[in-house]
């Protein structure tokens, strides 16, 4: 694809739209960076706590601190909301953990739409690409900016940045550490475009395998490209309780990955005496069990551990259902078998 004519990045008006205190990374990143944030899109107010007061989303909070215009749209089509992004004249929009955009949104801006996604585009598309790079066991994972098309997750490539994933890292830790790289991305992927430097790669070009499949248009010549193998594909759709459900009959590795996967959010859960246990930190014993599967070991003071097909898990970090979350031991000292 063609490059974009050479101009001074200060000078692109750009539309923000994110919500969660992930994308907060990215806008402030963008702020210091000296980028002219014209308005910021994010979710409305929604009641929460015990009092069900309406609460702010963490991208609203820091654009009013830093006196950025905000909109928060209900629906994406409604005409007021769209003709009053459309008077905010953006040059470019950047979307950081928001929600689907419809094309009449997406393809608004002359330079278009630019997401920053949690993986290394094509593998993990989706809505939770961190859980499932740690729930597969992943050593390596990374950040893609690219441009926004009619299919999630599969517009052309901008840039990448990979990082590795350590045996003890959770999804909070990879969160946290993505959310600084993928903010210093974007501010690189911004200054890329002004300059003219960046030249769009098709997802087909990074796939380090390809099938035989083509997209195959007679009338186009060009048209007959390589297309990733849909075996070679990782996906990552959204959590759901049932994705959070332990099954100790499988081998020690892969519920270690489990658990660590969705900590500190959604936890991982088994039942211990008919109540809802969510375990936050563990460790692996690799012994093999005497116990079935499933059953639990304890010495009632420092250790309480779950036999799996081929180990242990040691729980460290627990929450029982009606608890607060503690470590093991405390919990111990106040539950009987």
């Amino acid at each position: 694809m063609t490059k974009t004519t050479a101009t001074n990045f200060t000078e692109i008006r750009i539309v923000f739209m994110g919500t969660p205190e992930f994308a907060v990374a990215s806008l402030d990143a963008l702020v210091k960076a000296g980028c002219n944030i014209v308005g910021v899109i994010t979710a409305p107010d929604k009641p929460a706590g015990r009092g069900m007061e309406l609460q702010q989303s963490a991208v609203k909070k820091y654009a009013l601190a830093n006196n950025l215009h905000v909109l928060q749209p209900e629906k994406l089509k409604n005409p007021v909301f769209l003709e009053e992004l459309k008077a905010l004249n953006a040059d470019l929009q950047i979307v950081v953990a928001f929600r689907m955009l419809p094309e009449v949104v997406w393809n608004m801006p002359p330079m278009g739409s630019v997401n920053l996604h949690g993986s290394l585009l094509p593998q993990y598309r989706g809505a939770a690409p961190i859980n499932w790079a740690v729930i597969n066991g992943e050593k390596e994972t990374g950040v893609t900016t690219f441009k926004l098309k009619h299919e999630i997750d599969t517009g052309d490539i901008l840039l990448q940045e990979s990082f590795a994933i350590h045996e003890t890292d959770n999804a909070g830790d990879v969160h946290d550490k993505m959310k600084e790289i993928g903010a210093r991305l974007l501010v690189k992927t911004v200054k890329g475009l002004a300059d003219g430097s960046l030249t769009e790669k098709p997802q087909t070009s990074v796939m380090s395998g390809t099938s035989s499949a083509v997209i195959d248009n007679p009338n186009d010549p060009n048209s007959r490209l390589p297309t990733p193998d849909s075996r070679l594909l990782k996906h990552a759709p959204k959590i759901f309780t049932e994705t959070c459900r332990i099954d100790w009959h499988k081998p020690v590795d892969e519920v270690y990955n489990l658990i660590r996967g969705l900590a500190p959010y959604p936890a991982a859960f088994t039942f211990l005496q008919e109540k809802k246990l969510k375990i936050y930190k563990v460790e692996k014993i690799r012994e093999q069990p005497v116990e079935q599967a499933g059953s639990y070991r304890t010495d009632n003071k420092n250790y309480l551990q779950f036999a799996c097909a081929d180990g242990y898990i040691s729980i460290l970090e627990l929450q029982l259902e009606g608890k607060k979350k503690m470590d093991t031991a405390a919990f111990l000292r106040g539950y009987h078998f």
